[in-house]
């Protein structure tokens, strides 16, 4: 438990900073093809290397995939780590409180489904 808990304030560190925040949100609408490195730079208009350093965090934190095709670097939102953050944000979810009155507005595992990937 300690080490998920870790992994998953490394995430959430990562997103923590606004920059990285906006590349994150970008990727994730990105959808599976992802974004090359060169087209973040042009819509975020920062230099390279401030673009490596910020995707290099979210790699280590496992939000953000890299893979190189020629001469193109190409990144993309891990959806799998998304969803087991997600999940471990609100599976326990009113476990040790009383359920929210309005169950539309509440986590899915108020309403007896969890939003977690047990695949990761």
């Amino acid at each position: 438990m300690t080490e998920r808990l870790e992994q998953v304030a490394a995430q959430l560190l990562a997103l923590g900073n606004p920059l990285r925040l906006r590349i994150y949100r970008m990727l994730v609408r990105a959808g599976a093809e992802g974004l090359a490195v060169g087209r973040i730079q042009q819509r975020l208009d920062i230099p390279a290397s401030t673009l490596s350093h910020h995707c290099k965090q979210l790699v280590d934190a496992g939000l953000v995939t890299r893979e190189r095709q020629a001469t193109t670097l190409i990144c993309r939102a891990h959806y799998p780590a998304m969803r087991a953050l997600l999940g471990y944000l609100a599976d326990e979810c009113c476990a040790d409180g009383t359920r929210p009155s309005d169950l539309a507005d509440a986590p899915p595992s108020c309403r007896g489904a969890s939003v977690s990937d047990p695949a990761t």
